[in-house]
């Protein structure tokens, strides 16, 4: 068989030509794509894209990634047509920290009202929302409430207050604080204050001193942030370290974060909230009660995305899949499966998956190919790769976006990954090349919103016994398709009749590194291949 990266379209639904009218070289040109406007819902079953902002674009040549960067790359990112082929065509970003702040990465905020000049102004943000609102992208800010900066104007008063000896003054109890002969709790830090007999609790760093949540002051202050940018037009946030808010106490997280996510939702009804919480399903459950949270269970090196992609058994991920709908489902109807394969604080999956091998291709049709909200980070979409490495540096993973067309953004202090080993191209040279993994990415979302019912549905796991070829069934509003997998290194034929009584007349898609094709109910998948069938 010929190993050749392709991704054939094989139906009317779908048909991609490089000769289409008005492509320009290395475009591609849509025909005959049914995307139905009616199905296209205002959900949030949305195809989300992280953007470390400072390792992004750069638009005033400082080396550092802003605002006005990404506002020049929305015709990348979303060009406002899902059928032009021309952008990747995300569907919403999630912007990094923006707010002042003395560090590169910005979660150690010193004031949440003012945008950090590196990354622009305020005006800046606001054409940034408007831009994206026209071309239907959501735009949600990372919103880091655990902890602030110590330089920020609450903690100086916080310590006046405590340098005062003062217990009514208004910033007295703002912080978590113990006196400094006090027993600390099992499992948490606070740092000592020098100069003072103070403890501050600081479980991320000695900088990052943490909010009490037991203050009002506290609740409302985050909530009138929050509403502020709400009514600049964002659609949503991202909660960074939601569990740690009381740390160890889910219980007390959980009432904590029903009460904030309720107000908000008083405020904007349809809003996007997405929470880290880093642990397992049993408990990252409990708080798809008031909102979703990330999967860990199915991302990073260890996880069934990467696992499955490595020729792993697909039954084991669908069945995994279909339960843990049902699991979110049960416990609030709206809550999504939001998976991803690396993000921020992760190595980056290039670098475990490789692109030239196909596995990087395959955990992409996994988890794009998947129902609920997957967000993309930046840069997995050229192979972008980076590690902690020895330098135990996470400035390794957010490393400058590869464009190609001389944009200054440069990598991060504190960077030590060799710049050559980060990707084997740029996004100029992708954009040229019909079988790059950029192009590869820019199909797999096409495939996804030509097909809605994978992003919205109810699924059914369809097994094959003796193969680890497999998939589901997603039933949308009564119109059901079917997305099979073989992520094995050989070709593979299923009677489908074996898994599902319904009958699949046609490939909407197929997406791999071989063919697909459909002979009555014999669908025959070549290696590290997957399909759509209707």
């Amino acid at each position: 068989m010929a190993r050749r990266f392709a991704c054939i379209l094989l139906s009317l639904l779908l048909l991609v030509s490089m000769s289409g009218a008005g492509a320009a070289a290395g475009e591609y040109a849509v025909e005959g794509i049914d995307f139905r406007p009616g199905w296209d819902t205002a959900d949030d079953n949305l195809v989300f894209y992280e953007i470390f902002v400072g390792s992004f674009s750069d638009s005033d040549g400082d080396g550092i990634g802003d605002l006005r960067g990404i506002i020049s790359r929305m015709d990348y990112l979303n060009d406002g047509d899902p059928a032009s082929g021309r952008s990747l065509g995300v569907e919403g970003i999630w912007l990094t920290p923006i707010f002042s702040s003395p560090s590169y990465h910005k979660y150690d905020v010193t004031d949440y009202y003012t945008i950090d000049p590196s990354f622009g102004t305020l005006a800046d943000l606001q054409e940034l929302i408007a831009l994206c609102h026209a071309r239907g992208v959501k735009l949600i800010l990372d919103f880091p409430i655990n902890h602030t900066g110590d330089r920020n104007s609450w903690y100086k008063k916080f310590l006046n207050g405590h340098l005062m000896h003062n217990p009514d003054h208004p910033f007295y109890d703002f912080y978590s604080w113990l006196p400094a002969d006090a027993q600390v709790p099992s499992g948490r830090h606070f740092a000592r204050v020098p100069g003072r007999q103070l403890l501050v609790e600081a479980n991320f760093s000695d900088n990052m001193p943490e909010p009490d949540f037991d203050s009002e002051a506290v609740r409302q202050a985050y909530l009138d942030i929050a509403l502020y940018y709400l009514d600049l037009g964002v659609d949503g946030f991202r909660f960074d370290a939601a569990k740690y808010i009381y740390l160890g106490d889910t219980a007390g997280n959980l009432a904590f974060w029903s009460w904030y996510a309720g107000e908000l939702r008083k405020a904007k009804p349809d809003i996007y909230l997405v929470a880290e919480v880093w642990d397992s399903d049993g408990i990252t459950n409990q708080y798809a009660q008031v909102m979703n949270c990330f999967n860990f269970t199915t991302s990073q090196a260890d996880g069934l995305i990467s696992q499955t992609a490595q020729g792993g058994d697909v039954g084991r991920y669908v069945n995994y899949l279909a339960k843990h709908q049902a699991e979110l489902k049960a416990v609030r109807p709206e809550a999504l499966n939001v998976p991803f394969i690396a993000n921020h604080d992760t190595d980056r999956a290039a670098g475990y998956l490789p692109v030239s091998n196909g596995r990087m291709q395959m955990a992409a049709n996994l988890y794009l190919l998947a129902p609920g909200s997957p967000f993309i980070y930046y840069g997995e979409e050229i192979g972008l790769k980076g590690a902690r490495g020895g330098a135990s540096s996470d400035a390794n993973r957010r490393l400058a976006m590869r464009w190609g067309d001389g944009d200054t953004v440069r990598d991060p202090a504190g960077t030590t990954y060799d710049p050559a080993k980060q990707t084997s191209g740029t996004v100029e040279s992708m954009t040229a090349q019909s079988f790059s993994i950029y192009t590869y990415y820019k199909k797999l979302l096409m495939i996804r919103k030509a097909n809605p019912e994978i992003a919205r549905g109810d699924i059914t796991p369809l097994l094959f016994s003796g193969s680890k070829a497999g998939g589901f069934v997603s039933t949308w509003q009564g119109s059901s398709v079917a997305v099979l997998h073989n992520p094995t290194g050989s070709d593979v034929t299923l009677d489908l009749s074996q898994a599902t009584e319904l009958a699949f007349t046609g490939i909407s898609a197929a997406i791999g590194m071989g063919t697909a094709s459909l002979d009555g109910t014999l669908l025959t998948l070549e290696a590290q291949t997957s399909v759509v069938l209707r």
